[in-house]
């Protein structure tokens, strides 16, 4: 197998979510194409759902970054490019510390969200988003 870091965690990341997905009862469709704006779509009581899947390390603090933005590599350099969150229902985020999923409608945040997976050392709650409260479909 010929190894590339990057893909390898985004291929993991997509594998846990689908196995989660399916744990929750969610029927699983894969888009035939790597170009779609997004990595899954997710079908469950009549409705279909789009899945864009991130792999995230858990920071130094115990905390989960999510920025909405995609970098890409060309001849030019490194370009970065803001998601169209219009065509995406459902951010699943992977991490590999944590061994678990967390989702979240990225249209109820701005540039970015921060999940919490442990309290802070001052103990603040107030604007903070505990993973936890993020591990099933919204």
């Amino acid at each position: 197998m010929i190894y590339h870091h990057t893909k390898n965690k985004g291929d993991l990341g997509v594998l846990k979510v689908k196995v989660d997905l399916f744990e929750q009862g969610f029927l699983i469709l894969i888009p035939e194409t790597e170009h779609s704006p997004f990595d899954l779509v997710i079908y469950k009581g009549g409705v279909f759902k789009t899945v864009q899947v991130k792999y995230r390390n858990l920071s130094k603090n115990a905390v989960l970054e999510i920025p909405f933005r995609n970098s890409y590599s060309t001849a030019r350099g490194v370009k970065t490019k803001s998601v169209d969150k219009s065509l995406v229902d459902i951010y699943a985020v992977y991490c590999p510390q944590t061994d678990s999923c967390y989702y979240f409608n990225p249209r109820l945040f701005r540039k970015s969200v921060t999940l919490r997976v442990k309290t802070s050392l001052n103990n603040q709650l107030k604007g903070t988003h505990p993973a936890d409260n993020f591990r099933k479909v919204p």
